[in-house]
């Protein structure tokens, strides 16, 4: 599931004037939606990516910045990502699949949010996205031949 769907569907029905009644849980504050949902927050310039499905699990990387090795801790566990990065000009997050951005890549671009489950996803030359990343950057859209879904 991607946010960006729901967000635009709830800003159609907005302009449009139609009210979506709220749910209990919602009215009581508590959290309906789970996962990278609950993760999800106004946009700080960072990517994140977690051991888990859904955001959940280990947070393995938070960063504003490029990586050409995201470490031991932390290369091949990726299993959801985010990026919460300004919009505008390199917002995009290119990953790949060996150190110093080499191998596959895939993209991750900002009107998607995240990827709340990587095993569904492959990088440009065929290899299962699910925890095989080691490297990062910030690219333009125009820069991703292969994006996240």
């Amino acid at each position: 599931m991607r946010k960006f769907t729901v967000t635009a569907m709830l800003l159609g029905l907005a302009t449009l004037g139609v009210t979506v009644p709220v749910t209990a849980a919602q009215a009581a504050g508590t959290s309906v939606a789970g996962g990278c949902d609950d993760d999800w927050g106004p946009r700080n310039g960072n990517m994140y990516a977690w051991q888990d499905l859904n955001c959940e699990g280990t947070l393995l990387i938070s960063t504003p910045g490029n990586s050409s090795y995201w470490g031991a801790s932390a290369t091949d566990k990726a299993s959801s990502v985010m990026n919460r990065g300004f919009t505008g000009g390199r917002d995009a997050v290119k990953f790949y699949e060996n150190i110093n951005h080499g191998g596959g890549h895939t993209c991750l671009l900002a009107g998607e949010l995240y990827a709340d489950n990587l095993t569904d996803n492959r990088f440009s030359n065929g290899v299962i996205v699910n925890d095989r990343i080691t490297s990062h950057k910030w690219v333009t859209a125009g820069e991703c031949t292969t994006i996240l879904t």
